[in-house]
C-alpha cells in the first residue's frame, strides 16, 4: 500500500469536495440561486446599479439559511482572501470581494479561484505544508497544512449548504 504525502491527501480531499460542488451547482439557475427560504436569509441583492452583500452581525440560527447566491459569494470571499493573504499582498477586505453579477459568472469565478488554489498547492513541497510561511489567513501561526485543511472543510460546509438550499427550494416551490 502506498503512503501518500500530506499534499496528495489534501488535494484528494479537495477534489472530493470539488466534485460535490460541481454536482450541486450543475443546472443551477438564477431564480433558485437568489431565492431565500425566509425574509431574513443572507442574500446577494441588486440595489440600483450595484450588488450588495448581506453580512451577518450574528451567526444566530434565527437568520435562517442563506441563499445559494450568498453561499457562492462566500466561497469567492474566503478563497480570494486565502489566495491574497497566503500568497499575495494580504490587503483584501470583504468589501473588496464583489458579486460577479450572475450565477454563471460566479461559477466561472469560483472555477478560476479553485484552479489558482490547486496550482499554489501543487507548487508547494511537503516541507512547505509543515511550515507556517504561507499561513497568514485565516489561521496564523499554524502550519500551512492546517490552512489547506480548513479551506477544504469550508468548501465542504458551503457545498452542503448549497445542496440543502436546493432541497429547500425544490420542496417549497412544488
Amino acid at each position: 500500500m502506498k503512503n501518500f504525502t500530506i499534499k496528495e491527501s489534501i488535494l484528494f480531499q479537495l477534489d472530493m469536495c470539488w466534485q460535490l460542488y460541481l454536482y450541486y451547482t450543475n443546472n443551477l439557475d438564477e431564480e433558485e440561486a437568489y431565492w431565500g427560504f425566509v425574509p431574513t436569509s443572507l442574500k446577494v441583492r441588486k440595489e440600483a446599479d450595484q450588488w450588495s452583500i448581506d453580512w451577518p452581525e450574528t451567526e444566530s440560527y434565527e437568520i435562517g439559511p442563506s441563499s445559494i447566491a450568498w453561499i457562492m459569494w462566500h466561497i469567492i470571499y474566503w478563497w480570494s482572501a486565502a489566495l491574497d493573504y497566503n500568497f499575495g499582498a494580504g490587503t483584501l477586505k470583504k468589501e473588496d470581494i464583489l458579486w460577479p453579477g450572475s450565477i454563471e459568472e460566479a461559477k466561472a469565478t469560483i472555477q478560476s479561484l479553485h484552479d489558482q488554489w490547486v496550482e499554489k498547492l501543487n507548487a508547494l513541497s511537503d516541507a512547505d505544508f509543515q511550515s507556517n510561511l504561507h499561513s497568514k489567513w485565516p489561521l496564523e501561526n499554524r502550519n500551512f497544512a492546517d490552512t489547506a485543511l480548513w479551506l477544504n472543510g469550508e468548501l465542504m460546509k458551503n457545498v452542503s449548504e448549497i445542496g440543502y438550499g436546493r432541497f429547500l427550494y425544490a420542496s417549497c416551490k412544488k
